[in-house]
């Protein structure tokens, strides 16, 4: 049975055992983080009081209403209202019973605390659980860094795509707004950009946008230089085919080839990005737990070796997963590669 071009390509970086089982253990941890939640929490997946069962991650429970004596809001992690709930009935936490910002007051060593059981991978300077944090810091910085990829490949191929079919003066044009754009010190319009207006996941989004999407569009203007002075696209022309559905049906299927290769450096590229204004702190808000942040409680915290010791592993794990990946991603769609087989 003929096999179809883009199955004989995932055979390949399937084939490429490094790469492939990158692949799955990348899937695997985000996956894991997205769950982050219900992994890591101080309220209970389920809690049962007095004959009614309760869902504290879906609604707010206050002290009083589990016979408390003040209206605020039920802190799970008190010793009383532990003993009142499971006296009355019984809770069920998740495993990790620490949410990215709880501090634990019971602690009876000073932060930041060495791993034990109690907090599997220690506390930080704050008596927030690292393992909670590492959690939701993985979650945002893969969804950050996924959504800006998106972004950033969608408007690459566009400008790319333009700059090479049409050619010419628009190409001159675009040529030289790109020169003149990629050129901007995007760490001082961060730090103008973040003195302005307080900086959060959509603005750092946005900023990161504006410069990171030029890397592809030189890959996308070679492929549509090339492309368009082929003889089929010449007669979807001649028979009165749109430009759009040129660049569409006829010439994008064959950009995107050289495009895919650069998708999975171009989110390690967002995660470093990222990581890296947070150590700066011209990135998300304080308190925000992010790699970045990781990063710099080690710096500040050379006496407590475990938080560096664990976003690194972590950092090193996640990029080089993303390294292979995009290596057998580039094997997979080598044309070379291709002929022979």
């Amino acid at each position: 049975m003929t096999q179809t071009l883009f199955q004989r390509r995932w055979n390949r970086f399937k084939g490429n055992k490094r790469a492939f089982r990158s692949l799955i253990l990348f899937l695997i941890i985000l996956g894991i983080s997205l769950f982050s939640p219900i992994l890591a929490n101080d309220k209970p997946l389920v809690l049962l009081y007095r004959g009614t069962f309760f869902f504290p991650m879906l609604e707010t429970l206050t002290d009083d209403r589990l016979d408390g004596n003040l209206p605020t809001v039920a802190d799970y992690t008190d010793n009383y209202t532990k003993w009142q709930i499971h006296k009355y009935g019984g809770m069920v936490m998740p495993p990790i019973p620490w949410h990215y910002n709880t501090v634990d007051y019971n602690a009876n060593t000073p932060f930041p605390a060495a791993p034990s059981l109690r907090h599997f991978l220690g506390t930080d300077d704050q008596g927030r659980d690292i393992l909670a944090r590492l959690l939701y810091g993985l979650r945002l910085s893969l969804l950050f860094g996924l959504t800006l990829t998106l972004f950033s490949t969608c408007l690459g191929i566009l400008v790319g795509a333009i700059q090479g079919y049409f050619g010419g003066k628009t190409d001159l044009i675009i040529g030289r707004i790109l020169e003149i754009w990629s050129s901007l010190p995007q760490l001082f319009i961060l730090i103008i950009v973040s003195s302005l207006i307080s900086p959060g996941f959509l603005t750092l989004l946005l900023v990161l946008l504006l410069f990171s999407w030029t890397s592809l569009t030189g890959v996308v203007r070679a492929e549509f230089l090339k492309t368009r002075n082929l003889d089929y696209v010449k007669a979807a022309k001649i028979l009165g085919v749109s430009d759009w559905n040129i660049m569409k049906r006829h010439i994008l299927p064959n950009a995107l080839v050289a495009t895919i290769t650069y998708i999975p450096f171009m989110l390690s590229g967002a995660i470093v990005a990222l990581s890296a204004l947070d150590f700066l702190g011209l990135g998300l808000p304080p308190g925000t737990p992010s790699l970045g942040e990781l990063i710099r409680q080690g710096k500040e915290n050379p006496q407590a070796p475990w938080i560096g010791i664990t976003i690194f592993v972590t950092l090193t794990l996640i990029l080089s997963l993303l390294l292979f990946i995009g290596e057998g991603v580039r094997d997979a769609f080598d044309p070379h590669t291709e002929e022979k087989a």
